[in-house]
């Protein structure tokens, strides 16, 4: 609401404090499969997700052992956009990898 000071003829505005949020992140995670190779994840963990050879096959054990690896923690359409690739390459090569989000 504005106001009006008399005295001087000028409009008042109300003060408006705006607080800057940071955007939601979101986990991507690896998926186990039976049939996507070891070297291909690690391939997608190096080119897709620009993790080192180590990072790489360390993330790929965990999705071999545990189900499951963390691949990074992006906002959600940088996440998405790394997902759509990883699923795109995976069925140019014929794999069903495949890769979920999870808010952090």
């Amino acid at each position: 609401m504005t106001d009006y000071n008399i005295k001087t003829k000028e409009i008042v505005l109300p003060k408006t404090k705006k607080e800057l949020k940071e955007p939601p992140m979101y986990k991507v995670l690896l998926n186990n499969d039976d049939y996507t190779t070891m070297d291909f994840v690690v391939e997608i963990l190096i080119s897709v997700f620009h993790k080192s050879e180590i990072e790489a096959i360390s993330i790929m054990l965990d999705v071999h052992r545990k189900g499951v690896g963390m691949c990074g923690i992006y906002s959600f359409e940088i996440a998405e956009t790394k997902i759509n690739i990883v699923h795109s390459k995976a069925s140019k090569k014929n794999f069903p990898l495949k890769c979920s989000i999870e808010k952090e």
